[in-house]
């Protein structure tokens, strides 16, 4: 029988008094992260008896737009490379990278 073991990722939000996100910070003691700030976050989760993912998406009052545009853009490439290492489907992966170009050439990212 093999030995498991338990990682933990905590995720702190402090709200105002609308519940508006005013702070977020998290923690990861296996990565060596300890209350660290930050102005947004999106988690995805599988829900496999449903097939149906569940989402929370927050940003605090405090984040710019254009590090939002940013985020995003950071976002979809990530989520496009996680999907070719997930699928191996390199073809989808090539034209998922093309759209992340598009973006940020619309959003106008690239300098």
């Amino acid at each position: 029988m093999s030995k498991t073991t338990t990682s933990e990722i905590k995720f702190l939000v402090e709200l105002d008094e609308n519940r508006v996100p005013e702070k977020l910070t998290w923690s990861a003691q296996d990565g060596g992260v300890e209350q660290e700030q930050a102005k947004a976050m999106m988690l995805s989760i599988w829900d496999s008896k449903v097939q149906e993912t569940l989402r929370i998406d927050l940003w605090t009052k405090d984040m710019p737009v254009d590090e939002m545009k940013l985020f995003f853009h950071q976002t979809l490439v990530a989520m496009a490379d996680t999907f070719q290492r997930a699928t191996q489907d390199e073809k989808m992966a090539d034209t998922m990278k093309d759209f992340c170009d598009y973006f940020a050439e619309k959003m106008e990212l690239k300098k």
